[in-house]
C-alpha cells in the first residue's frame, strides 16, 4: 500500500507539472519550432544523459523540432500514458508502450509499411492487426536461463540440461552441493513471473503457438489441463526448495547483484541481463532455453521496438520524421546492445557494425534469434497480436506470486480466466 500511495502521488506530481505543456504546439518553443512531447524511462542502463544524446542526435535530422522529454515514474509507462490521457496530455510520442492497449482507443498512428520493410529484418514482427504501431528495431528472448559455469562444475553438472528431467535433476544436485539453483527476484511483480513465462512459452506455446489467440476466441483457458500441467512445474520449483529463501522479499535489482556475485547458479530473466554480465569474469557464464520434456528447443521470442506516434499529434509528419530518424540511429543500438543486452533487428548489419564491446555468452545469445528455429511469442511480453489484454499482465503476476506459496493452481487459473473474461468484454 505504501508504495502504490507513493506512485499516485509521483503520478499526481509529474500531471501537474505537464499540465499545459503535453501537446505538439506549433509555437510552443521559443524559437518558433514546433513542440513535441516525447514520453521515455530512465533504468540504470537508458540514463537521463542517454535520453537526451538520442534526443538531441534525432532532433538534428528534423528542422524545425524541439522535443520535451517526459519520464515515466516507474517502468510501467503504459499506466503512466493511460494517466496522461485521462488528464488530456497524451504524448505525441511514447517509447516502448504496448501497442494493443492504445490502439483500441484510436490512439496510435501507424508506420508506413514500406519504411519498416526497408530498414528491418522482421517488418512485421510487432504488428498488431496487420500494422506497425512501434518500429521492430530489436528483439529479446524471455527468458533465458543464464548459469554459472563454476557453480555448475562444483556441483558435478558437465553442461546445460536439455530436458526438464534434467533440469530437476541438476537443481537437486546443485541443492545438495550446498548452492542455491536458482535466483528469483520475487518482490518485483514482472520478475516473479519470469520462471512461469519461460515454462509457459515452451511447453504451451511451443505446441500451441496460436495459443493466445485461441483464448481471445475463447477456443482454450488457463484452467485447461495443459495449462495447469506446466503450471505446476513452477509450483515444483518452489516446493522443492530450489530458489533462494525468502525470494518474494528479493528486489529484482537485488537479484542481479546475488546472481552476478555467485549467490545462485542460475537465473531465469529476460535477455536484457546480458547488460548485466561482469566483464571481469564474463566467461564464467552461459545460457540455455527453458527445456522442454522432450528436450525439443523452443525459443520464447518477443520483438521490441522504439516509439509509437500519436494519432492525435499536431504535427504528424514531424512527429514520425523524429520516430524515423531516432529508430534508425546506429549510436542509440550500442547502447541498447551493451547496456540492455538488446539483439538488434536493422538489414544489413552486423554486430561489428555498431562498434559494440559484448561478451561471449550475448553472442552465443544472439545465435538464437539468427538461427532458424522454433520462435514463439515469450508469453506475457507479446507487443503484436500475442499481446495480452490491458491489465492482465498485472493479474499474471500476481498468480506468479502468489503460486510460489500456495498449491491452488486451479485456483489461480481460474481468476485469470475471469480477468481476461472481464478485460475483453
Amino acid at each position: 500500500m505504501r508504495h502504490n500511495r507513493l506512485l499516485a502521488a509521483s503520478l499526481a506530481a509529474g500531471l501537474a507539472l505537464l499540465a499545459g505543456c503535453s501537446a505538439a504546439s506549433p509555437d510552443g518553443a521559443q524559437d518558433g519550432s514546433t513542440t513535441l512531447t516525447y514520453l521515455t524511462f530512465e533504468t540504470p542502463s537508458l540514463t537521463a544523459s542517454f535520453w537526451d544524446t538520442s534526443i538531441a542526435n534525432a532532433q538534428k535530422q528534423v528542422q524545425g523540432v524541439t522535443i520535451k522529454k517526459l519520464v515515466a515514474p516507474s517502468t510501467d509507462r503504459d499506466s503512466y500514458a493511460k494517466q496522461l490521457q485521462a488528464s488530456g496530455q497524451f504524448p505525441d510520442l511514447l517509447q516502448s508502450i504496448t501497442p494493443s492497449t492504445f490502439v483500441q482507443a484510436g490512439l496510435l498512428k501507424p508506420y508506413d509499411q514500406t519504411w519498416v520493410d526497408a530498414n528491418f529484418l522482421l517488418p512485421k514482427g510487432n504488428a498488431y492487426k496487420g500494422n506497425v504501431y512501434i518500429p521492430p528495431t530489436n528483439s529479446q528472448i524471455i527468458p533465458m536461463v543464464f548459469y554459472n559455469k563454476t557453480l555448475f562444475a562444483k556441483a558435478g553438472i558437465s553442461a546445460p540440461p536439455k530436458t526438464w528431467a534434467d533440469f530437476m535433476a541438476d537443481c537437486a544436485k546443485l541443492k545438495t552441493a550446498g548452492i542455491t539453483p536458482l535466483e528469483l527476484g520475487g518482490g518485483d511483480p514482472f520478475a516473479a513471473s519470469m520462471p512461469l513465462t519461460g515454462i509457459l512459452s515452451a511447453d504451451v506455446l511451443g505446441k500451441q503457438p496460436n495459443w493466445l489467440q485461441d483464448r481471445y476466441a475463447n477456443k482454450v483457458k488457463f484452467t485447461d489441463a495443459n495449462i495447469k500441467t506446466a503450471v505446476a512445474k513452477y509450483r515444483a520449483l518452489a516446493k522443492n526448495g530450489y530458489f533462494e529463501d525468502g525470494a518474494l522479499g528479493v528486489k529484482y535489482a537485488d537479484s542481479i547483484t546475488n546472481f552476478t556475485s555467485g549467490k545462485a547458479a542460475m537465473y531465469m530473466m529476460g535477455s536484457w541481463f546480458l547488460g548485466s554480465v561482469p566483464k571481469d569474469h564474463a566467461a564464467d557464464f552461459g545460457a540455455f532455453m527453458t527445456p522442454t520434456d522432450d528436450g525439443s528447443l523452443v525459443v520464447p521470442f518477443a520483438v521490441g521496438g522504439s516509439m509509437a506516434i500519436s494519432a492525435k499529434t499536431a504535427a504528424p509528419d514531424k512527429a514520425t520524421a523524429f520516430a524515423e530518424a531516432w529508430s534508425l540511429d546506429p549510436a542509440n543500438y550500442k547502447v541498447l546492445i551493451e547496456g540492455d543486452g538488446a539483439f538488434p533487428m536493422l538489414k544489413g548489419k552486423t554486430l561489428d557494425d555498431y562498434h559494440v564491446d559484448v561478451t561471449q555468452v550475448f553472442k552465443d545469445s544472439y545465435a538464437y534469434v539468427q538461427n532458424q528455429n522454433t520462435k514463439v511469442s515469450a508469453f506475457g511480453w507479446a507487443t503484436n497480436d500475442d499481446a495480452m489484454p490491458s491489465g492482465l499482465n498485472n493479474a499474471y503476476y500476481a498468480a506468479s506470486q502468489a503460486l510460489y506459496n500456495s498449491d491452488d493452481i486451479a485456483g489461480e487459473m481460474a481468476k485469470l480466466d475471469a480477468a481476461w473474461d472481464k478485460a475483453t468484454k
